[in-house]
């Protein structure tokens, strides 16, 4: 009997074996993630023994033996596998035989990573022993060198709670390690845009460092801040620093504010007193010098280093002093410049600490699009007229404001900084996202030109920002039983998961996500996936086709402020960003070179001609095939879900719900607004009529939306303090309402009236250009992209072409990666054989910079695209790229 038990318990055993007395895995961070899958085994009642390499192994069911990546076991075990240990750092290995399983890995991260992989699919897994015994050998390695979350305290009565809560911080901080994230970036003092924010009250951490700290030699304190409550922000950021070191990530702490006053702001709840002018700059490298000394953790700092911080252009000598504080650090500190305004001269400033450099320019301007970079940026953001009432900003608003959305002319093949992209939150801020196609997309080119990755804003970052939080007000449902009881980031882990696993291997295994939404969904999860995937599609196509601002304070796509289809004398929060008159055919799209703006289409088909961005129209059924997918795939989930009433589910569920609504919406406007352009121009009555009944769709799609959401989410969700980023979705109905009116007194002022002659001919020719071709339809054509660029040697172009014959002509647009450049385009050559050909003159390609080039298709028929294109995920990279 004795014997049966024995091997009973060996049956359910596992044993972890690892050398203790090896530095590699004996390392703290290495500890934390063994006694992490040990929990994970005893909470699922698999008993567990830990043994030392030199001692007499027990008897298991699985053993799982760590070693260094010298170790002869661990050759051993990879060459029976057939397997290799990638070289890159953060790589891992994991070899199965027989019940052993042999893990490894390049350093103490990639080790980590091995560990936590085997502890996720235990923590998922039906089966546990079964589950380990199944494994398969693999080997991992990271695809972008930065993958970085950014969290911000942005509200004081909102982000004290999960601020000073060590549980929160266990357990978020262990989910970003499990999902490979390296990088836990803590920002202070980023909610606020100095020069942009008057009357600002809530200003707590915002200038960051006496809320922290005493330096010695300098009497400088907040004076409504007890001693008591700056030792205890001082040592939850020593907390947090230490347990993110703990899990392996890098800390990085964002210091985005440097103005100790705002000068339009005299209300203040806190005042710093004891600072001046004449002692700011040194003040501040005094207390990086206090917190680096007394706070190892901290591996980087951020700054904003533009006016938006608080701190007049140009402010070379402040921030030389500034950033003095981490010459004499006694370990390497990254100093992460946020891009916008940076020039030749800061760039010199932070080099000149000889510490790491790296720039972070935004991806997506303040929002979210597709995967790719934008191939050209808005017209707005090139070189304006010198306004002497913008000297404050007169690097970013004039002589380098192209650099203020993108990657602008940091690209340089020679450059001696790091690049790290970084993802606002302006799209999307609020409703659940997750499709594994885009986020596979951002694992490929965060690399881009041989950047080094990105960091994403989180879900709710921005919350209560601008003095617009309450207590309690962080929680944004109206529905008791959806309330996450002040864990709100839980309703967002699969977004985490397939963000961090995707930028660590944009060609990760399914079964990595999946075996989460089958955890938790059961039945439901294949249909979970595909419903949320083609729903998380919708937003991004939307941003990067309507933007009526770049600023995420204004535009909010996800609770959208009307932007009219038919002018009035109204004035709003766009006007400054959107051309006058203000409507939704004169805003631009964000990517100006693949998207048309809705006038600017109108304007060239009547005159018998079309580029080959994609159309309003074209966008407009996109996304009625998103929504139609979306929907499908939803309600079958619905069907299949063994509990559709549980919170997970119904949260899923509504917010799909809504994005639909959203993506039929934009559908309707975009299709709506394109009519009005063309009766503007041509006096169609048809085309009024056509708008009139498409904007009536879009206005009761909207109501439907606000049904759907006005008992589950809370009528104020704030996002700031003006009326674009707070409220409900039912407060935006109104401006919708009244916009539809107008265009019905339009259409009563015009019954029974002539068309001339004139503008017959201007319909006609625009009709031919109304509907482009379905792909099937194309000829197909294949490109081979050069490896690589040879400066100084002109680069010679091929195009094939199925039918030749059919092609009109084909022009070549390219340009260096340099967002401050407009593109040149070159009629390509007709050859032999539907060969169609360019060169670029060496002349262009002697630069340091790479070249992104695209073609521009004609057929006899007037159908015109471009190749490569958007694929249906919005996944892949639109043109091709070549480096130096």
């Amino acid at each position: 009997m004795s014997n049966d038990i024995s091997n009973q318990e060996t049956l359910t055993k596992v044993a972890i074996i690892y050398d203790n007395r090896d530095p590699f895995t004996s390392h703290t961070s290495i500890i934390w993630a063994i006694n992490h899958l040990t929990a994970a085994l005893e909470s699922r009642q698999v008993s567990t023994v830990l043994a030392n390499t030199s001692d007499n192994v027990p008897e298991a069911a699985v053993k799982i033996v760590m070693a260094g990546p010298e170790s002869s076991l661990v050759h051993s075990a990879l060459k029976a596998a057939n397997l290799s240990l990638p070289a890159e750092a953060e790589s891992f290995a994991i070899a199965a035989s027989g019940g052993v399983l042999v893990v490894s890995a390049m350093d103490a991260r990639g080790l980590i990573y091995a560990i936590l992989e085997l502890t996720d699919r235990i923590q998922h897994s039906s089966h546990v022993i079964e589950e380990l015994l199944s494994i398969e050998s693999f080997a991992d390695k990271p695809a972008n060198a930065i993958r970085s979350i950014t969290r911000l305290f942005s509200c004081e009565p909102e982000d004290k709670p999960w601020f000073y809560d060590k549980s929160f911080w266990d357990e978020y901080l262990t989910e970003l390690i499990t999902q490979r994230f390296n990088r836990f970036s803590l920002a202070l003092g980023m909610g606020y845009d100095y020069g942009h924010d008057p009357d600002v009250h809530d200003n707590y951490l915002c200038f960051s460092y006496p809320f922290l700290l005493d330096v010695p030699g300098y009497d400088i304190k907040v004076t409504e801040l007890p001693d008591e409550e700056r030792q205890r922000n001082w040592e939850m950021l020593r907390y947090i620093g230490d347990e993110a070191k703990r899990r392996g990530l890098h800390f990085q702490l964002g210091l985005w504010n440097h103005s100790y006053i705002f000068t339009d702001s005299p209300n203040q709840n806190y005042t710093i007193e004891g600072i001046t002018p004449d002692n700011h700059a040194e003040y501040c490298r005094e207390a990086i010098r206090v917190l680096l000394r007394d706070f190892p953790a901290i591996d980087g700092l951020t700054f904003r280093v533009h006016y938006e911080g608080g701190i007049p252009e140009p402010a070379y000598e402040f921030w030389r002093v500034v950033m003095e504080g981490t010459k004499d650090a006694g370990r390497r500190i990254e100093i992460d410049m946020h891009a916008k305004g940076v020039n030749d001269e800061l760039l010199k400033v932070a080099l000149s600490t000889e510490q790491p450099v790296y720039l972070s320019p935004k991806y997506w301007a303040e929002h979210m699009g597709p995967s790719y970079h934008q191939a050209a940026i808005r017209d707005a953001e090139f070189f304006q007229p010198v306004n002497q009432t913008m000297s404050m900003s007169s690097i970013t608003q004039l002589s380098r404001r192209f650099t203020r959305y993108g990657y602008a002319d940091y690209l340089q093949e020679d450059r001696q900084v790091g690049i790290l992209f970084r993802l606002w939150p302006g799209t999307q801020k609020l409703l659940l996202w997750g499709d594994p196609a885009i986020a596979a997309g951002y694992g490929r080119y965060s690399s881009f030109s041989g950047s080094q990755g990105i960091e994403l804003c989180e879900p709710l970052t921005f919350k209560g920002r601008k003095g617009s939080g309450r207590e309690g007000g962080r929680e944004p449902y109206l529905d008791t039983e959806l309330q996450l009881q002040g864990r709100d980031w839980l309703k967002y882990k699969y977004t985490y998961r397939l963000w961090g696993r995707l930028l660590y291997n944009p060609d990760a295994n399914p079964t990595s996500w999946q075996r989460y939404l089958n955890s938790e969904f059961g039945e439901a999860a294949s249909s979970y996936e595909q419903a949320l995937a083609h729903a998380s599609r919708i937003l991004p196509l939307v941003t990067v086709a309507h933007l009526p601002s770049a600023a995420n304070v204004i535009y909010w796509p996800e609770m959208y402020t009307n932007l009219p289809i038919v002018a009035n004398e109204t004035s709003s929060y766009y006007d400054f960003d959107t051309p006058r008159p203000g409507t939704f055919g004169t805003a631009s799209p964000l990517d100006t070179a693949l998207f048309y703006r809705v006038d600017e289409f109108a304007d060239d088909i009547i005159q018998g001609f079309r580029k080959g961005k994609y159309s309003p129209l074209e966008t407009a059924g996109r996304l009625e095939q998103l929504t139609d997918t979306a929907e499908k795939h939803l309600s079958q989930a619905i069907r299949e879900s063994q509990e559709p009433e549980a919170p997970s589910f119904r949260r899923f569920a509504v917010d799909v719900a809504i994005l639909i609504d959203l993506g039929r919406f934009f559908a309707n406007k975009f299709r709506a607004s394109l009519a009005y352009a063309l009766y503007e121009r041509t006096h169609d009555s048809t085309q009024l009529e056509q708008a009139l009944e498409l904007t009536r769709s879009a206005t009761l799609t909207w109501k439907h939306l606000v049904s759907i959401s006005k008992d589950i989410y809370n009528s104020d969700i704030t996002f700031g303090f003006t009326p674009h980023v707070r409220g409900h979705w039912s407060d935006r109905l109104q401006a919708m309402e009244d916009d539809l009116t107008l265009m019905e007194l339009k259409a009563s002022a015009i019954h029974g009236l002539a068309v001339n002659t004139e503008d017959t001919e201007k319909m006609k020719a625009a009709s031919l250009f109304l509907h482009a071709k379905n792909e099937a339809e194309r000829i197909t054509v294949s490109h081979q992209s050069p490896d690589k660029l040879r400066k100084g040697e002109a680069l010679n172009l091929h195009l094939a072409a199925s039918n030749a014959s059919t092609v009109y002509t084909i022009n070549l647009h390219y340009r260096h990666v340099n967002q401050g450049e407009h593109y040149v385009i070159l009629g390509m050559a007709r050859q032999a054989d539907g060969l169609f050909s360019a060169s670029i003159p060496a002349a262009y390609t002697d630069s340091p910079y790479g070249l992104i080039y695209f073609f521009e298709i004609h057929d006899h028929e007037g159908d015109v695209w471009m190749h490569p294109g958007l694929n249906a995920e919005l996944s892949n990279q639109p043109y091709y790229l070549v480096s130096l």
